[in-house]
């Protein structure tokens, strides 16, 4: 008589049934869903304000992003009195200029993934994708050496991007959107092992005609 109570006692508190697993997805459609969602349809100027930190020193002011259409962007910042403290340009996946006070800037897909952009480059191996139960999608490449990225995508657009080094996290953008913003509202850049980190908190942006194809080499 015990033995079956106890018995039953241990049934009922057992384990619940399984969460169901997730849905399976096609890595093609996702890619192609991200691509046409961030792809750029002409030239922007946005405005933002920054903030840079690393572990002896805190810089702050604003910046301008100039985009264009195919894959052209420009970032400067500067103090609160105008004077400049970074400027770069990536041109598709090649980053140009110099990083200035604040530090090493983002990596080309790092890069593109703070703008909001889903943007792997050619040099990235499509290892497959995954969906997860809070409804975002993950994107997963590799890259020579011991490089792998991770895009974590929701309802198509960029979410979060990580960098992996050796399979350990090395630098990261996280962003946050408003549901209906062209671009992401703020982005923070972390580079892990040297607690660097640059925010991005969008003020501003405008569709603007075009840009002079000069600014896309900047220091020369």
């Amino acid at each position: 008589m015990w033995v079956l109570l106890i018995t039953s006692a241990l049934v009922a508190c057992g384990p619940g049934p399984a969460p169901p697993p997730a849905p399976s997805v096609d890595a093609e459609q996702v890619i192609l869903a991200a691509e046409n969602r961030s792809a750029l349809d002409g030239a922007y100027r946005v405005v933002f304000d920054w903030t840079a930190s690393e572990p002896d020193a805190r810089f702050n002011g604003r910046g301008v992003a100039r985009l264009e259409a195919p894959y052209r962007a420009r970032l400067d910042l500067f103090t609160g009195n105008g004077e400049g403290v970074a400027s770069a340009a990536l041109v598709e996946d090649d980053l140009r200029g110099t990083p200035g006070q604040i530090g090493p800037l983002p990596p080309p897909a790092l890069f593109w993934g703070a703008l909001g952009i889903f943007r792997p480059g050619r040099t990235g191996n499509l290892q497959g994708a995954r969906a997860h139960r809070d409804g975002t999608t993950e994107v997963i490449y590799r890259y020579p050496g011991t490089q792998e990225v991770r895009y974590r995508l929701r309802d198509g657009n960029v979410e979060r991007v990580e960098l992996l080094r050796g399979g350990q996290l090395s630098e990261e953008v996280t962003l946050r959107r408003n549901s209906d913003g062209r671009f992401p509202t703020e982005a923070t850049y972390r580079h892990l092992a040297e607690r660097r980190e640059l925010r991005l908190t969008l003020d501003t942006t405008e569709h603007v005609e075009s840009f002079p194809p000069d600014i896309w080499n900047p220091g020369s």
